[in-house]
Order: C-alpha cells, then sequence, then structure tokens
C-alpha cells in the first residue's frame, strides 16, 4: 500500500515508481516515489511555487527528485486524516473559508446576465491558494487505464462534494484539488466508476477521510457560513442559456 509521513507541515504520501494524476498547482500525469500536500502560513503570498515547494520538503527531510506532484493549503496538517479500505487510501485536507456554492434555482440571475458573475467575492485568479481548500490525495494498488485515472479524479470529487452538502451544506471550496495515483504494476482496472471496486473504495474513503478532516478542524460542527457572506467564497448565481443541439 501507500506509506503516508506526516512532518513539518508537509504529508508526504509514498509509494515507489506511483503514476500520478494532479488536478492542483503544475498538475497532469507524472511518474514519482510520493505526492505531497504542503500547509502554508497565514498571510501566505508567494507565486514561486516550485521553489517553495522544494524549500518546505527540504525543510522536511523529504528527499524528491524531480517535480512531484503537490497540493497546498491553509490548513495545518495537524487535521489531515486518512481513510482505507480495499485497494484504495485516501488523505484529506478540510478547511471551508472560501465556499463555492451553486444555487439550483438562482436568485434574480438571467440570461441578460451573462458573463457578470454574482460572486461575493473577487474573481478566480491564479493566485496562491486561499486559506480553505479541500485537497485530496487518493491512491489505489491496482493498475489504472488512461481513462479510470481520469474517471477516479471525478469519483473522488463527486464524493467529497456529496459529504460536503451534507454535512457542511456546501459542495466545495473555490480552490480544491485532487491527485490520484496507481500502481504501475498491479493489477490492471479498465474502469473506476462507482460500481467498480476501486471506484466503490474510493467513494466511502473519501467519504469518511473528508467527515474525520472536517470533524478535527470544526470540532464544534460550527463551519463557517453562511456561504454568501464568506469573504473568500463565490455563488454561482447566474444562469446559462439553455437550448436543444
Amino acid at each position: 500500500m501507500f506509506d503516508a509521513t506526516v512532518r513539518e507541515g508537509v504529508l508526504r504520501l509514498r509509494r515507489p515508481e506511483t503514476r500520478w494524476l494532479s488536478t492542483g498547482w503544475g498538475g497532469g500525469r507524472s511518474r514519482a516515489d510520493a505526492a505531497y500536500n504542503v500547509s502554508v502560513p497565514e498571510g501566505f503570498d508567494r507565486t514561486d511555487l516550485g521553489a517553495y515547494r522544494d524549500e518546505r520538503l527540504a525543510h522536511a527531510e523529504f528527499k524528491s527528485e524531480g517535480a512531484p506532484p503537490t497540493l497546498f493549503t491553509g490548513v495545518s496538517m495537524a487535521h489531515v486524516r486518512g481513510a482505507r479500505f480495499g485497494p484504495v487510501v485516501a488523505y484529506a485536507t478540510v478547511g471551508l473559508s472560501n465556499p463555492a456554492t451553486l444555487p439550483m434555482e438562482p436568485a434574480g440571475a438571467t440570461n441578460d446576465d451573462a458573463g457578470d458573475l454574482n460572486c461575493n467575492a473577487e474573481a478566480a485568479t491564479d493566485d496562491p491558494p486561499r486559506p480553505g481548500t479541500v485537497n485530496l490525495t487518493v491512491g489505489t494498488t491496482r493498475r489504472l487505464a488512461d481513462g479510470a485515472a481520469a474517471n477516479l479524479v471525478a469519483v473522488a470529487a463527486e464524493a467529497k462534494a456529496a459529504t460536503l452538502l451534507a454535512t457542511a451544506d456546501v459542495p466545495g471550496t473555490t480552490s480544491d484539488a485532487v491527485v490520484v495515483g496507481d500502481d504501475p504494476t498491479g493489477e490492471p482496472a479498465a474502469f473506476s466508476g462507482s460500481a467498480t471496486p476501486v471506484g466503490a473504495a474510493a467513494r466511502v474513503c473519501v467519504r469518511d477521510a473528508v467527515r474525520a478532516s472536517l470533524r478535527s478542524r470544526y470540532p464544534d460542527g460550527e463551519y463557517p457560513g453562511p456561504p454568501a457572506d464568506a469573504e473568500h467564497g463565490v455563488v454561482s448565481d447566474d444562469r446559462a442559456e439553455v437550448f436543444e443541439p
């Protein structure tokens, strides 16, 4: 399986020669011995994230070559939680200070408002991460087909959104990211949907890791909100034009 270590505000999820797929900064496909989740300090404003990653890994005495997949979060690694089931393990850090909501009945928005986001915060940018962020690092001992790896990202994100909606009434934040890893020498898996062993295991692992991190980060169950009042939140309250092709 994957070996997890937390040191100096950095989570390392290690398994030699793992194939990774990341939606975070510098993401995409890679092969490395580990993936990382790095907690950044309040007021973090660095833009040279590659150099910052290398500094933090060196400070934590994690030896790494090349450019390993790395996520960043304002959440302390004291709140990282993992869950394991079957061929999957998942680790989550959950912060909700910058919620991103999607009302099913947008209030007052019309098609004429297209292009004018009714957001209660700054527009999305490529700036460093906000203090919130829900980061997921998921690993499986199966060898995933390319499509199955990409789909596992969607499965993990769906499980995260379902869990947060049920517990905190938000599907996620403005800066959530997912990294999935698979074993190129493992038993092959052509698919990773919710009915497959990998997908089913990922769903329950993500759910339980997210809930555990939430309980650690917000032990009284008092989550930031309401979402529309969050300083760094976003409400996607417009309506798109709907038509038949």
